[in-house]
């Protein structure tokens, strides 16, 4: 935990304790106290959750859906945000291959590609549907998500059939993949004659809320 100086009530700066997520889990875990037990039966069940996910991802996925419709959002929209799910781990392990783990150089790559098809780099996507640190792919239609998907499929079979050796190697694979959903892109906008980059976010998306 460290100090921040945070308003308080009165309207004052004064400096308070602050911790991140993990760190006031595991205080949560430490008070000796009856009332920090429905807490600590909560952390048991996830930590399961956890670990029945990781010999059968299949949970995991059918946890995604539970989640997404408790939230209002359309099977349609599940369907193709469940599918961008597994596209997107596909890509990711193709990367890992290459030898590029997460960090700067997945941001990079990620950023290289969607500004490729989408015309937009992740941070003025973020801006158009006014989101900061909520999950881009929450936020975008079924439209937006088959477009990305189809980035990352391109971008995932161009890096298996290339012995990719550095990060400039494979951000000219990520831009040659998102080029081929840039394109498909700029096609759908002309038959419809409008852009297909939404400034709709999750509270448009979703149908109960």
């Amino acid at each position: 935990m460290s100090p921040v100086e945070i308003k308080a009530y009165d309207g004052k700066m004064r400096e308070t304790d602050v911790a991140d997520v993990k760190t006031i889990l595991r205080l949560i875990q430490s008070i000796p106290s009856p009332k920090a037990e429905p807490f600590k039966l909560w952390l048991v069940e996830v930590g399961n959750d956890r670990i029945n996910e990781s010999q059968d991802p299949k949970l995991a996925i059918d946890r995604a859906m539970i989640s997404y419709r408790k939230l209002g959002y359309s099977e349609e929209w599940i369907n193709a945000r469940l599918q961008s799910i597994q596209f997107r781990k596909e890509l990711t392990d193709e990367r890992k291959r290459s030898g590029i783990e997460a960090g700067l150089g997945v941001a990079i790559l990620t950023n290289t590609m969607n500004k490729e098809w989408a015309g937009k780099t992740i941070k003025d996507y973020k801006n158009l549907k006014g989101l900061k640190k909520e999950n881009l792919r929450n936020n975008m239609t079924s439209l937006e998500l088959a477009l990305n998907i189809l980035a990352e499929t391109s971008t995932t079979e161009l890096s298996k059939f290339i012995n990719l050796k550095n990060l400039k190697e494979n951000k000219d694979v990520a831009r040659r993949g998102g080029k081929i959903s840039g394109d498909a892109r700029k096609n759908i906008e002309a038959q419809i004659g409008h852009s297909v980059i939404s400034s709709k976010n999750a509270k448009n998306l979703r149908l109960n809320k």
